[in-house]
């Protein structure tokens, strides 16, 4: 298997958590940690499978250590390299754009040539709106820890099963 390598913001209680069921599921002695906040282009490039934590911030946005990173994920060639995005929100507090981040990820990554798995079915959720979603289902895994904290550990692992098959 190729070198897999989840990426999170250590800082963040909800995304480090969901992260580590992550690398529970997945099995922690074949995937590496990287901390979003000081990650580096060599250290993203290094890899050939990324799982990436990216939250909804505010109306819609990326959290500031990924809009930070954009610029140099821009420049980036990243042909022969797949990544799966997992993504939280809170579709009661913010309806119109649950989910968000994880489509102008995927978007970002999409323009430099990755190949963006992982996508979920929208069933199960509530909200107006979404950029997370296309073709009726999320390009990644949604998570609520605010609403549907329960449902995680369950999501995790069928995402994860389902994501492992898809990584060379």
């Amino acid at each position: 298997m190729n070198k897999t390598a989840v990426i999170y913001s250590f800082n963040t209680k909800n995304s480090a958590k969901v992260a580590e069921k992550v690398k529970d599921a997945f099995g922690k002695s074949e995937i590496d940690t990287l901390n979003a906040e000081e990650l580096t282009e060599d250290q993203f490039l290094a890899y050939d499978n990324l799982i990436l934590s990216v939250p909804t911030w505010f109306d819609g946005e990326l959290p500031n250590y990924w809009d930070e990173f954009v610029p140099a994920i821009e420049d980036m060639n990243l042909k022969g390299k797949t990544f799966a995005i997992f993504g939280l929100g809170d579709q009661k507090g913010y309806p119109e754009n649950f989910g968000d981040a994880i489509g102008i990820m995927t978007n970002i990554l999409e323009k430099q040539g990755a190949k963006v798995i992982g996508e979920t079915s929208t069933k199960g959720y509530t909200y107006e709106n979404s950029r997370g979603v296309r073709n009726n289902k999320f390009v990644g895994l949604m998570l609520d820890a605010e609403n549907q904290d329960d449902l995680t550990d369950e999501r995790v692992k069928t995402w994860v099963k389902e994501i492992k098959k898809k990584f060379g």
